[in-house]
């Protein structure tokens, strides 16, 4: 027999919600739900934006050959090509260039140098950065032959104005066959070098030339100085390279050195003698090219290693001299062809079949590949986006190069970089330089830094008032004048940051700069005046406890602690006067702390730094961690407290062991809301900070944020290029660490609520 069934109980009609409260009640649940999905899919759609632009920055390059151009069976020497890789150019073994139309719009065609008779060509040099051939002849003298590019569309697109040998040039050697020349000009300076056969016996010689002014530019070239550098060549000379400056002078000797001859004034000197494979079985040198900017040279050896040098102060030195600061993957043997970009530090190199793509700064191969021909000659195009190989048989290809972000890798962003003229590897942020052979330094560490060092002083600041504040006003603070701080607080909360900002920078640097040993003093001489007289009024009588009423003890504090601020203040002088003297360059002594803090601590005294943002951030941020602790406070619920005194504990007992631990899951979402604040915060750091991206957690120092670094770069940012997508990856790391300490937030709010829950 089955069990009766439970009659189902009838709800009185009068408790029933009519179906328009269900309605809406069921319609809000799926606004909310909706309104949860569409926060979800906003925060997901900013992510994703993001990695879209900063995905880029993580690509190699990417090459792809575009045309195969049969040449005319010629022994060529050298190419070049002009910046839109429309007109290259071939020079012959004789000295002959020839000129081939990419477009096939024109037949190819030879340019009248006008070469003297008689002699032959020797030797070749070309600088692409001034467009400008050197020819060395086989009587000692040379001649510069200068192309000049320009856009004609009357004449079919690229065409050369110029190109024609000037007057020729001795060494100041009779007879002589030139085998090797280099040439530099900084448009005031030019130097052309070289190594000479006289009569069997190689010379090494150097020349200084000089440009008169002319009406319409530059005037008539005449030789100025002549150099006998063969004194520096003890052994076989077998190459030389003169930078683009006319300074200096690299010249490579058949037992593996290098020997670098400055140029100061009107003589030559000898300022150092390296050897770039001294700790290899064979030293020898198999080819040294200077990359863009000349300052940094790259050598490979029979082997193929390769490896860069460049100039820099040495520790404990003031002259600049070669040291390695590179070594990259092996080549399958020296260098057979070379080329250099005019944009930036790559660089091509190769030996037979086989190149490869190299960026110097970052120590990255961009791009290798062997290829099904032999190269013999190489070119970059000026915009870097063409790659030029001749091969053996005299095939000109020509690729296509895609490599928009050379300077950018996990290693430049997140690693220390050996940059030129630095006397070791560092974390550096500078974005842009005065010229174009400048290395973008783009390490997020320094930013990373002075992000947290910015928190860290700004929590240092805020922590101890706000829930302090909020403690007090929640617990003992009187009611009525309760009614009065938190409205006070919250106003504060919607002051601008560019006015706290402003204040920082023109009234609060300048005030403290001259006052920190009394503002330290006045720092110290707050909490222990309070502490002080709270023990003190809590071991007087109760009918002078009880003269005041409950929850305005502060009215007997205030004086005090004023009384005490206005003392530590004025002794501020005194303290530096007695603590704080250094002695100055004549012997005499002046009290000064700013003077005294660099020479004790070796670190800087800047006005504008993160003790000034330490105060003014965090006063930016006392009120969103006051507003929230003391709401998580007050909220306690009222029979919790009763209880606790009921059973005979003090207010003070109540508040520490009943309230607080209740409250702790706000306090700790309070203090989380706080530190995104000032993690995030942008115009205070960036008026009340030198806004230097620095290594150090030097309190009188400045620093640089990452949100101060988004707002003083993206506006000058090239669109889509290397710094606006770094700027980007500035923006991820953000979302990154609010997101990380927002979701430990979360689970340490989640543990606690669990662990103190009473209702």
């Amino acid at each position: 027999m089955a069990a009766p069934v439970a009659p189902t109980p009838q709800i009185p009609e009068r408790f029933r919600p009519s179906k328009s409260v269900l309605l809406v009640d069921k319609l809000m649940t799926y606004v909310i739900m909706a309104g949860g999905v569409l926060v979800v899919t906003a925060v997901l759609g900013i992510f994703v934006f993001i990695f879209l632009q900063i995905l880029p920055l993580f690509k190699g390059a990417a090459v792809k050959e575009l045309t195969t151009h049969p040449l005319s069976a010629n022994d060529y020497r050298i190419m070049g090509v002009d910046e839109w890789s429309e007109l290259p150019f071939l020079v012959e073994a004789d000295g002959n260039i020839l000129f081939y139309d990419l477009s096939g719009g024109r037949a190819p065609f030879e340019a009248d140098l006008g070469l003297p008779d008689g002699v032959e060509v020797t030797a070749i040099d070309y600088r692409a950065e001034i467009q400008t051939l050197i020819y060395g002849l086989s009587d000692g003298r040379f001649s510069l032959v200068t192309l000049n590019y320009r856009k004609d569309h009357s004449q079919g697109g690229m065409v050369v104005q110029g190109a024609k040998a000037g007057t020729p040039y001795d060494f100041g050697v009779a007879g002589g066959r030139i085998r090797a020349i280099g040439y530099g000009d900084s448009g005031k300076d030019k130097v052309a070098a070289a190594i000479l056969d006289v009569d069997g016996v190689p010379q090494v010689r150097a020349v200084t030339l000089t440009q008169r002014g002319g009406l319409m530019g530059g005037g008539s070239v005449s030789v100025g100085k002549q150099f006998d550098l063969t004194q520096y060549a003890p052994t076989e000379p077998t190459g030389l390279l003169v930078d683009r400056v006319a300074e200096g002078v690299l010249l490579a000797t058949a037992d593996g050195k290098v020997h670098y001859l400055f140029r100061r004034g009107d003589n030559f000197e000898e300022r150092q003698v390296f050897e770039p494979f001294g700790d290899q079985p064979d030293k020898t040198v198999s080819s040294m090219n200077y990359i863009l900017g000349d300052v940094s040279v790259v050598f490979t050896n029979p082997k193929g290693e390769n490896r860069v040098f460049s100039l820099f102060a040495k520790p404990g030195e003031t002259m600049r001299t070669f040291g390695q600061i590179k070594q990259f993957p092996d080549l399958p043997a020296g260098a057979t062809f070379f080329a250099a970009s005019l944009r930036n530090k790559s660089f091509l190199l190769g030996a037979g079949d086989f190149a490869s793509l190299r960026y110097s700064t970052t120590e990255a191969i961009r791009w290798e590949q062997t290829l099904g021909y032999q190269i013999k000659l190489a070119a970059l195009s000026g915009k870097g986006d063409r790659i030029l190989f001749l091969d053996n048989s005299n095939s000109l290809h020509v690729l296509e190069l895609k490599d928009p972000h050379p300077e950018a890798s996990w290693q430049a962003f997140f690693g220390k970089i050996w940059y030129e003229g630095a006397p070791e590897p560092k974390f550096e942020w500078q974005s842009t330089g005065g010229s174009d052979e400048f290395e973008p330094k783009l390490s997020m560490v320094p930013l990373l830094i002075g992000t947290m060092k910015g928190t860290i002083y700004a929590m240092l600041f805020s922590l101890p008032i706000a829930l302090l504040a909020a403690f007090y006003t929640s617990q003992f603070l009187d009611p009525n004048v309760k009614r009065f701080v938190k409205p006070t607080m919250e106003i504060m909360a919607s002051l601008p940051s560019v006015v706290l900002g402003f204040l920082a920078a023109l009234w609060l640097a300048p005030l403290i700069e001259t006052k920190v040993p009394s503002v330290f003093l006045t720092i110290i001489a707050l909490p222990v005046s309070a502490i002080l007289f709270g023990w003190i009024w809590s071991e007087m009588p109760k009918a002078i406890r009880n003269s005041v009423a409950p929850g305005m003890e502060f009215i007997a504090f205030l004086p005090v602690m004023a009384l005490a601020c206005w003392i530590a203040w004025s002794l501020g002088p005194w303290v530096e006067s007695w603590a704080f003297v250094v002695q100055q360059s004549d012997g005499t002594k002046i009290a000064d702390f700013r003077r005294w803090w660099p020479q004790v601590t070796n670190t800087p005294f800047e006005q504008r730094n993160s003790l000034v943002v330490g105060f003014m951030m965090g006063f930016a941020v006392i009120p969103i961690i006051f507003t929230v602790s003391e709401d998580a406070l007050s909220n306690v619920p009222g029979a919790l407290r009763s209880g606790s005194l009921a059973l005979g504990a003090s207010r003070w007992q109540t508040a520490m062991r009943v309230v607080l631990p209740t409250a702790s899951p706000g306090i700790f979402s309070a203090v989380m809301i706080g530190l995104g604040r000032a993690v995030g915060e942008t115009m205070i750091v960036v008026m009340a900070t030198g806004n230097t991206p620095i290594m150090d957690l030097n309190i009188f120092s400045g620093m640089r944020t990452l949100s101060a670094n988004i707002a003083v770069e993206l506006p000058e940012a090239p669109h889509h290029g290397t710094l606006f997508r770094a700027l980007f990856l500035g923006a991820m790391l953000l979302f990154l660490m609010t997101f990380v300490v927002n979701t430990l937030a979360e689970v340490m709010r989640q543990h606690l609520r669990e662990k103190y829950k009473t209702i």
